[in-house]
């Protein structure tokens, strides 16, 4: 069966961008040649879609119709623009949370994520263009729905993001085994945004630097770390724990 949010053809490829449609993803067969390869690069880079180039046996396990070695996956929900999210918030509250994901790959963990911060009020999620996982069927499912009820931003570079939270007026804190802070020592009465990182990785070290806070959470056993869906979880009901007390 056939993925409902996916296209396949260099030229069917090109009219969807050409039309707007929100591309999550591109991937590109290695190697491939001619005008209409070079259009499609051309209009990648001009729109900042994420790309992969890839052998053709993932084509081929991506569909089995004549792909002519490029197939897209078109987003199930609309992205909003930062300056459009944040306005959008600022105008409606005079508390907001906001979510920040930072190379956050996993689109089950990214699922999980959504429902979660639509569950605990979050206002807006934020996520990078390239290297963030995409919206897929798979992330709509994990989410029970919420990924069409919490508003989503893509943005070129979560530090920049950090810094557009900031003049704001809202704090930004960053979720990291790397401070000696505890989460339970901050307050998050005020305007508040959340950093979350890569489950492999954690939160980048420019967006680290960048952030007013670092926290992190007490780990009483031997395992060094949390599925950063669950860290979320804790990190937002503790946001949802100060608001209500």
């Amino acid at each position: 069966m056939e993925n409902p949010t996916q296209i396949y053809g260099i030229r069917a490829v090109i009219e969807a961008i050409n039309a707007g449609e929100a591309i999550d993803k591109v991937f590109i067969q290695k190697g491939l040649k001619g005008d209409l390869a070079k259009e499609l690069e051309g209009l990648i880079r001009k729109k900042g879609i994420n790309a992969s180039y890839v052998p053709p046996e993932k084509l081929n396990r991506l569909t089995q119709n004549n792909h002519q070695g490029v197939i897209a996956n078109i987003s199930p929900i609309t992205f909003y623009t930062l300056e459009t999210l944040v306005e959008r918030v600022m105008d409606s509250k005079t508390n907001p949370l906001f979510l920040l994901l930072d190379q956050l790959s996993d689109v089950r963990n990214f699922g999980a994520i959504i429902r979660t911060a639509e569950c605990t009020g979050v206002d807006g999620i934020i996520i990078q263009k390239k290297g963030a996982a995409p919206v897929t069927a798979d992330t709509i499912k994990t989410s029970a729905g919420a990924a069409f009820r919490v508003p989503i931003a893509k943005v070129d570079h979560i530090k920049d993001a950090v810094f557009y939270l900031q003049a704001s007026g809202i704090s930004v804190t960053v979720a990291t085994e790397k401070t000696n802070t505890s989460i339970y020592e901050l307050s998050f009465k005020e305007p508040s945004a959340i950093v979350m990182g890569a489950e492999d990785k954690g939160v980048s070290p420019s967006v680290i630097k960048a952030a007013d806070h670092s926290a992190k959470l007490p780990l009483l056993g031997e395992i060094g770390s949390l599925n950063v869906s669950v860290a979320c979880g804790v990190f937002l009901y503790e946001v949802v724990r100060q608001r209500m007390g």
